[in-house]
């Protein structure tokens, strides 16, 4: 059986990796912190010494990383991907990364006859334990060919889009949307507390109004269960600044995505961080002056 590594055992990563080894897969593991492995470990991983290990042993080699910084380490560094895989070896790229990065180590990959596959993906954490990731694939199609029975262990809908950066790409487009989208719900309903209305009967009256398409998940942008532990406004907040770096490489204007970074930066001024994305409803109630009633429950 072909080799496989993982490289990022964190909070999306150790699931997706948790699969593979289900699936029976034989996997090497790595992450800076030796307890992320831990599980992985007592289900017979193989815990890597470093990054360079992964490389060197394994011919499909799958990351999921905070973001661009940590991936170019990984792939560009000293110790890294490129200085050690063999030519042949598939790097899949689980992480949110930046358009114009993707194609910078899908090109270097090139040069020295690797495959470099962009490969993002949504659902978060119960989707990952769930094997029931969407999974965005940009890259060689023959690659993806070759290692699409391995993403299939952890994704249920996976797609091809196209040449490198189109998975991320498409991530990308899927979170901005997703993220600003949850303020702009948040907005409405701060206005309507501030107001005296009662949150549950506005709700019900969007659900069968013009709006509803927009509010589905207002339930869980208003729970105020900012614990949960779904997806941390920390990393959003860098997910959203990756659209609005790419969107200007590209040469593109998105001024409400921009409107919508703005509040997440002032959430994380706040030290909101490491809760839940949606907790930028305390920076909202802060500039009214007002107290959203929790409406809901958290929800995948």
């Amino acid at each position: 059986m072909a080799a496989t590594g993982f490289i990022g055992t964190g909070t999306i990563g150790g699931p997706m990796a948790m699969r593979l080894v289900g699936a029976g897969h034989a996997l090497t593991v790595f992450d800076l912190d030796p307890q992320a492995t831990r599980a992985l470990e007592d289900q017979g991983a193989t815990r890597a010494a470093a990054v360079a290990d992964v490389a060197a042993e394994c011919t499909t080699v799958f990351l999921s990383l905070p973001g661009p910084k940590q991936i170019e380490q990984v792939m560009f560094g000293a110790d890294g991907v490129l200085a050690h895989a063999r030519p042949g070896t598939i790097v899949v790229d689980l992480s949110t990364n930046a358009i114009a990065l993707n194609r910078q180590i899908a090109e270097r990959a090139a040069t020295r006859g690797m495959h470099y596959l962009d490969a993002p993906v949504s659902g978060g954490r119960a989707g990952a334990i769930a094997g029931k990731l969407a999974v965005m694939v940009g890259g060689d199609q023959a690659a993806f060919i070759t290692v699409r029975p391995l993403i299939a262990c952890f994704g249920e809908n996976i797609f091809h889009l196209g040449e490198a950066g189109a998975g991320t790409l498409t991530k990308l487009i899927n979170n901005q949307i997703f993220l600003a989208a949850s303020v702009l719900v948040q907005e409405g309903f701060v206005m309507g507390a501030k107001a005296g209305m009662d949150p549950a009967t506005v709700l019900d009256v969007l659900k069968v109004s013009s709006a509803a398409s927009v509010v589905g998940r207002a339930g869980l942008f208003l729970s105020r269960k900012f614990d949960a532990d779904l997806f941390a406004l920390a990393i959003a907040s860098k997910d959203i600044d990756v659209a609005l770096a790419s969107a200007q490489d590209l040469g593109v204007d998105m001024p409400m995505t921009a409107a919508a970074s703005g509040v997440y930066h002032e959430a994380l001024d706040k030290g909101l961080g490491a809760e839940d994305f949606y907790a930028t409803l305390k920076v909202l109630e802060a500039r009214a002056g007002v107290s959203v009633p929790a409406l809901g429950k958290p929800k995948t």
